[in-house]
């Protein structure tokens, strides 16, 4: 039996303990999956984007062996909604979560469905070994709610997500939500509801150790694949929350001058210019972090000779204003918003490119299960885009039709929202407010790429047009919001 012997030095100085994985004789028929994300990671924060001034040495590498998406978006970027849609390949009027899981909108039944046939359900059925190590917040609070901080005040967040309701991972080292990154807490596997545990580790590090186990066991193995998500939380808010190694790459970081150069971001001395200038670099620090420990789980794949055989995705929910256009957070339209990383690497089956092509977060359930070969077993109920077929070309043509919608429900009040379309020019968002219109946004992102300028007053044929869009494909995806945009 071959060993490969690893030493792997963090930023941290740590050097880590010796590893040994045999590799395996033979290759399973369809090849693995390993699908990492990123919580709330912009699209254009990567060095090989060439746009912000981050460090990301390993995701650059992937991307540079893969296929790198430049215009792929969160359709409804806020965690759990989004989260839903990857999962059911199904959009919120259909899949039920209309908004974040939590105490707030519990009464609303906003969880994902123990019923949904989720694309996990599918590789179990095809008899992958599954694992998921990370955040989740599928799963609604409820009373008495689980002693942790977040589920002490006026909105519990966090809940345990029992296996009957896991829709096929195997191996779980999982919470709901949780953003105390230096020390997170879990439940495994066969952990009972109070039986949560917290490591004085950050999260990051710890899930990668984690995915690295797993890995190493798993890989060592050729009867059948394996699946496994890697579900990280930072760089979500709690930025301050990383390792010190990671913070002093960005002390040098002029904040002012990065300040000026992007116009969406406010002036110092407001309230959303200061939120800016006070987090961009532990932001930075967190992507770096996440950056490194990404290239521990690729690394692992090539030691342990599953690399060339295994599907590796990384991508983020949805990216943050991070104080852009006077928003700290999502939930918005914007570009930093909505537009999310996506990399996706196969040896010698995905040609090495960048493509534009507008694939959405969403999409990835379908595109996925037939890249592995299992197109005939996607589900009638999913509605998102299968680019699968696009995907093996050696070069990706974007159709010139393509474009991806935006959401926005709100839980309480199936009358009042947001829904809008996104083309490889547009913006265009409409408002409503208890079943009436209330505000149009439409953005040219060709000569305003920064989305300063709304162009709803000053182009109302071009509002009617991109309208019949939305309201069509409303219509197709059997959203009731649609009725509200008719005259």
């Amino acid at each position: 039996m071959k060993l490969t012997l690893l030493v792997y030095t963090s930023a941290l100085g740590a050097v880590l303990p010796f590893s040994a994985c045999s590799r395996p004789e033979s290759k399973p028929s369809r090849p693995n999956l390993v699908f990492i994300m990123a919580d709330q990671f912009r699209g254009d924060a990567m060095g090989c984007i060439e746009k912000e001034p981050v460090q990301t040495p390993n995701l650059d590498r992937l991307a540079s062996e893969g296929i790198l998406f430049t215009d792929a978006v969160s359709s409804y970027p806020v965690s759990s909604p989004a989260r839903a849609m990857l999962m059911t390949g199904m959009y919120p009027a259909t899949n039920g979560v209309t908004g974040n899981c939590n105490s707030q909108n519990t009464p609303y039944g906003v969880e994902l469905s123990k019923e949904a046939v989720c694309w996990s359900d599918v590789l179990k059925e095809e008899g992958y070994r599954t694992a998921y190590i990370g955040k989740w917040h599928l799963d609604t609070p409820y009373r008495p709610y689980v002693d942790t901080y977040n589920n002490k005040g006026e909105v519990a967040w966090n809940e345990w997500c029992p296996p009957e309701r896991r829709h096929g991972f195997d191996k779980w080292i999982a919470y709901g939500t949780y953003d105390n990154h230096l020390k997170p807490m879990y439940w495994d596997t066969k952990s009972g509801r109070e039986e949560f545990y917290y490591v004085n580790q950050w999260g990051p590090a710890y899930e990668a150790d984690r995915a690295i186990e797993f890995i190493r066991t798993e890989g060592t193995k050729t009867d059948r694949p394996f699946a496994m998500v890697v579900s990280m939380n930072p760089p979500h808010t709690g930025y301050e929350l990383v390792p010190e190694t990671y913070k002093r790459l960005y002390d040098s970081l002029d904040v002012e001058a990065l300040a000026q150069q992007l116009p969406y971001i406010p002036e110092k001395g407001t309230p959303e210019g200061d939120y800016f200038r006070e987090n961009i670099r532990n932001y930075y620090a967190c992507i770096t972090g996440v950056d490194e420990h990404v290239g521990r789980i690729v690394q692992a794949l090539k030691d342990c000779g599953v690399y060339n055989n295994t599907l590796i995705v990384f991508t983020s929910d949805h990216g943050v204003c991070m104080g852009g256009h006077g928003v700290e957070g999502k939930n918005v339209f914007y570009e930093e918003s909505m537009r999310i990383p996506m990399i996706c690497c196969w040896k010698d089956k995905l040609y090495p490119q960048k493509s534009d092509l507008p694939i959405a977060f969403a999409d990835l359930y379908p595109t996925l299960l037939s890249l592995m070969g299992m197109e005939a077993q996607i589900p009638a109920s999913v509605q998102t885009h299968n680019w699968g077929p696009l995907l093996l070309n050696e070069k990706i043509q974007t159709p010139e039709e393509a474009f991806q919608p935006y959401y926005y429900c709100v839980p309480s009040d199936s009358t009042s929202g947001r829904r809008g379309i996104r083309t490889a020019r547009y913006t265009y968002v409409t408002e409503v407010e208890e079943g009436q219109p209330t505000h149009v946004w439409l953005y040219d992102r060709l000569h305003d790429p920064n989305q300063l300028h709304n162009l709803a007053e000053s182009q109302p044929t071009l509002c009617d047009s991109l309208k019949r869009t939305l309201s069509s494909w409303l219509e197709q995806t059997h959203d009731p919001f649609e009725k509200y945009l008719k005259p």
